[in-house]
């Protein structure tokens, strides 16, 4: 397979390397804003740089910035080319829409890009509560947590916690558990750097899911978790509760006087290396027509209404049906 990739920043690099050591994958085209980092990384992996504005490969990873992922995935889909593209589809819900029927109507390969759900843990908590392991769900928790903030010209355009951070918690509690999410009420504090405020979004994360069968979920997120990059979910069953993401290198202190096994998670790159090393083979398998997209833009649509009734509770501070804003 020929596989070009746009937009080379920190996961666009390291989609590229993925892709160039790939077993299937006989070249990659790259492309990026800047011509100088495109040059640099196709020379590492021994790629070559897309001249001119089409590439003409038989499948194409999109990992630029949001505003962007639209318009490029409605080009690919008029191209009828495989494509995989970055979370969000879009950046918002008439976008999102518009991709899904393209895709739709051309029958073009889409994947977006929810790592966590080619994570093992996740998918071992998956198969135990699909398998009855568990038992009757009752409770689950998750939390995101960043060591550090991103910049403040990313988080001016990023759309807000929910949206950019807290949609991998949504789509992944609608995968593991198989359920729809029927109210949100959220709430948020601004704790740290003032840019948040300034951008309408908040550092501090908290929020109660009820889902479409009764189960309860509390989220939790922080821009400012400086123990190390914490991701978990917890899902309590009436025979077993199982966490993901409880390792040796969860940054937690035991106030008991446990000793962490190792160096805490620096980042989500680190974390999550083997599952975007997976998602992108399942993606190449979906583009050679061997299996169905792992990770539709209905899927996508699915998590971003989610988000924007979170977004909506935050903002007007009372409960919100996730039916108000999917119309």
């Amino acid at each position: 397979m020929r596989v070009g990739l746009v937009g080379l920043g920190r996961i666009g690099a390291f989609h590229a390397a993925t892709l160039a050591a790939h077993p299937r994958v006989d070249e990659v085209v790259v492309a990026d804003a800047d011509d100088a980092r495109a040059a640099d990384v196709a020379a590492g992996l021994g790629a070559r740089v897309r001249v001119g504005d089409a590439f003409r490969t038989d499948a194409v990873v999109i990992a630029t910035p949001t505003a962007t992922h639209a318009a490029l995935l409605l080009r690919a889909c008029a191209d009828g080319i495989p494509v995989f593209c970055e979370k969000p589809a879009a950046a918002g819900v008439d976008e999102t829409v518009r991709v899904m029927e393209a895709a739709k109507q051309s029958g073009t390969v889409v994947h977006i890009g929810f790592q966590r759900r080619f994570d093992a843990g996740y998918a071992a908590a998956r198969a135990a509560l699909r398998g009855g392991a568990l038992g009757t769900l009752h409770r689950v928790h998750v939390i995101t947590a960043d060591p550090c903030p991103p910049a403040a010209e990313y988080i001016a355009a990023s759309g807000g916690i929910y949206r950019d951070c807290h949609i991998h918690d949504f789509d992944i509690l609608r995968w593991v558990t198989g359920r729809e999410v029927e109210t949100v009420y959220a709430a948020g504090a601004n704790r740290g750097e003032a840019f948040f405020a300034a951008a309408g979004d908040v550092d501090t994360s908290a929020a109660l899911l009820t889902m479409d069968d009764g189960t309860l979920v509390t989220l939790q997120g922080s821009r400012y978790n400086g123990a190390g990059y914490d991701v978990r979910m917890e899902l309590a069953g009436t025979l077993r509760t199982q966490v993901v993401g409880l390792d040796p290198r969860s940054p937690l202190t035991s106030a008991e006087g446990l000793q962490p096994g190792a160096e805490p998670w620096p980042d989500f790159a680190t974390r999550f290396a083997p599952a975007y090393v997976a998602e992108l083979g399942a993606f190449l398998a979906a583009a050679r027509g061997e299996t169905d997209s792992p990770c539709t833009v209905e899927d996508a649509l699915a998590a971003l209404h989610v988000a924007e009734a979170a977004d909506l509770s935050l903002r007007e501070g009372r409960a919100v049906r996730v039916a108000e804003v999917a119309g």
